[in-house]
């Protein structure tokens, strides 16, 4: 097979063409609650807070401006009116009489007195976020939007406009062309981005409704390691914002988008925009989804790509996709160039809250997961919690299942948390979601912070292992065919492991009760017998035997002496394994020999 070409802004597939996935049917829509809307996001008059609309000229801002002042009842102001009634003369004449230099002064005090006063939806011209001060002001007093329309649209409307100074004389497609190459680096800066096209005014309002709703200033949360820290970086819309954000953290715009075939189709694009619209030289490669991808194979090809492509070391991997794109950019990554520049950009909520923090990377091999890799920490984290409204609630609840786990090991109020609002992740709750990300990765973060490279003899980084013993063993059994989610596997092996510490005697049945309640209630994968086949019980424990956490041919179990009170084990009988799980519904093992029913694992 000839190895993948590169081509700006387009995206080459490894290894083969993919079937298209699936178009999302049932994305829940939004409650146009507008009270709400206007106490999440913090605008309106009690807030004093206004609506900044920006934008290229064409792009519908006063337009749209109106219909929202009228369905939010603000009051809605054209700034560019202000001005001409302020100058008392039309901008043009402005413009002809005094300067752009005189009328951007003049501007950039309109709109000061403007977000000095009561809070409003306000139209601006295209260049006033252009001007620092402005931007600051706005940043500081508004809510900015920027109505984000193509290239044809614009010229569409702006044609046989007489009253715009910078169209005299020219071309407007030409224009337009110069204004986007230097305003929308610009422009990326706004609190929200909405995309505007042929959309009539109410539905184009409604979509800006929809996104204030959405809108909440993104929750940081550090992640201080001793060679160095980076933040993960939480909320909604960040794929459109990933430019700005990008652009102060990378050393090159330079990158290299590396994701899978179902989220490229969701996704790719409005990140390639995005990191165009900043000033990024952008390449992209995708490959097929699912486990298999994580194979020597698909490295190989994906390296070899890159280096055709002559990156350089500051060039930038990103990690588009869930856990399999992130183990697997990472690890192309950490490998190139001896290491890259790499940001993870989660798209399900498995990796939001779990692989995307602590810098492990890695491919599968026949006889493992993970057993080839590096640690390798991303530079940051950008999880964009609305792409997660186009999973099926299966997927939601496979990454439930390692929040669930972080509750488990040290944290019991995170685990009451769970036990109170789980339901609401469930339901996919943009404000519970991204609250739930925070928290998960905030104990994912402390315990990594800790122990970076898992070198602690006891505790520390290992205990993120609980439930994955078990876990592992049944994805491996099942042949990481997409049967079984790593979420699912994992779900099922904390209840595993909860009944093995209990049968050892370190943890009271209540609290494993309680767990099981809790998986109950929402209809978790709890128990090997759901999985609807048969299971060995000698089998999976053969697997356990190969995972990469053996140490002196003896593997450690995360177990625990109750809700967040987990610890490493060393001494665990392979039968006390193995009669756990014929308790779950596994064949129980007659060969199993009688010099084995007393050893360890």
């Amino acid at each position: 097979m000839s190895r993948p070409s590169f081509s700006d802004r387009r995206h080459t597939t490894l290894p083969e063409p993919a079937q298209p996935p699936p178009t999302p049917t049932s994305v829940r829509a939004l409650p146009l609650n507008l009270d709400a809307v206007r106490s999440y996001t913090g605008f309106g008059p009690l807030s004093g807070r206004s609506i900044v609309l920006i934008g290229l000229m064409g792009a519908g801002k006063s337009t749209i401006g109106r219909r929202l002042a009228q369905r939010l009842s603000l009051g809605f102001v054209d700034a560019d009116a202000e001005i001409e009634r302020a100058a008392g003369c039309s901008i043009s004449d402005v413009f002809r009489l005094y300067g752009e230099e005189a009328f951007r002064d003049g501007e950039r005090r309109v709109l000061k007195r403007l977000l000095d006063g009561p809070s409003r939806v306000i139209a601006t011209g295209g260049g006033a976020f252009m001007n620092a001060e402005t931007r600051a002001l706005i940043r500081d007093r508004a809510i900015s939007i920027w109505l984000r329309c193509p290239l044809h649209i614009l010229v569409k409307r702006v044609t046989g406009r007489t009253h715009r100074p910078l169209l005299h004389g020219v071309k407007p497609r030409d224009i337009l062309e110069q204004l986007m190459v230097v305003r929308h680096p610009v422009y990326a800066e706004a609190d929200i981005i909405v995309q505007c096209g042929e959309d009539n005014v109410d539905n184009a309002t409604t979509r800006v409704i929809e996104a204030l709703a959405l809108n909440h200033r993104p929750r940081r949360l550090p992640v201080r390691l001793e060679r160095g820290s980076y933040e993960v970086i939480i909320g909604s819309g960040l794929v459109e914002r990933a430019g700005a954000l990008l652009s102060a953290i990378l050393p090159q715009k330079r990158a290299i988008v590396i994701s899978d075939a179902h989220v490229a189709e969701l996704y790719l694009h409005p990140l390639l925009e995005a990191l165009s619209d900043s000033g990024f030289s952008v390449q992209s490669l995708v490959v097929q989804p699912g486990e298999k991808s994580k194979s020597l194979e698909e490295f190989q090809r994906l390296t070899d790509a890159i280096l055709e492509h002559k990156v350089e070391r500051r060039t930038a991997i990103i990690a588009l996709g869930g856990g399999v794109v992130g183990d697997l950019a990472g690890f192309v990554a950490a490998s190139t160039l001896r290491g890259l520049p790499f940001v993870q950009m989660p798209t399900t909520l498995l990796s939001q809250v779990d692989s995307s923090v602590g810098g492990k990377t890695g491919i599968n091999t026949k006889w493992g997961k993970n057993l080839i890799g590096a640690f390798h920490q991303p530079a940051v984290v950008l999880a964009d919690v609305s792409t997660l409204a186009t999973l099926p609630l299966r997927e939601i609840k496979a990454g439930y299942a390692e929040i669930v786990k972080s509750g488990l090991i040290g944290d019991p109020d995170l685990f009451a948390w769970c036990e109170k609002h789980g339901e609401d992740v469930l339901s996919q709750d943009p404000n519970t979601l991204a609250e739930a990300v925070e928290k998960a990765c905030a104990f994912k973060a402390a315990v990594v912070t800790e122990d970076e490279f898992e070198r602690k003899a006891e505790g520390g980084r290992a205990l993120l292992n609980l439930g994955h013993t078990f876990g592992h063993a049944l994805e491996a059994e099942m042949g990481y065919d997409g049967s079984l989610l790593h979420g699912e596997a994992v779900s099922i092996g904390l209840r595993l492991a909860f009944m093995l510490s209990v049968r050892l005697g370190y943890c009271p049945q209540e609290d494993l009760d309680r767990l099981t309640a809790h998986l109950d209630a929402l209809e978790m994968p709890s128990r090997i017998s759901q999985l609807g086949r048969p299971f060995a019980a000698r089998t999976l424990l053969d697997h356990m035997t190969r995972d990469k956490k053996m140490q002196d041919g003896k593997l450690t179990f995360v177990l625990v002496r109750g809700i967040g009170q987990a610890f490493t084990c060393r001494d665990v009988q392979a039968q006390a394994v193995h009669d756990v799980l014929v308790d779950d519904g596994c064949a129980p093992d007659a060969m199993l020999p009688e010099t084995s029913r007393g050893t360890d694992v």
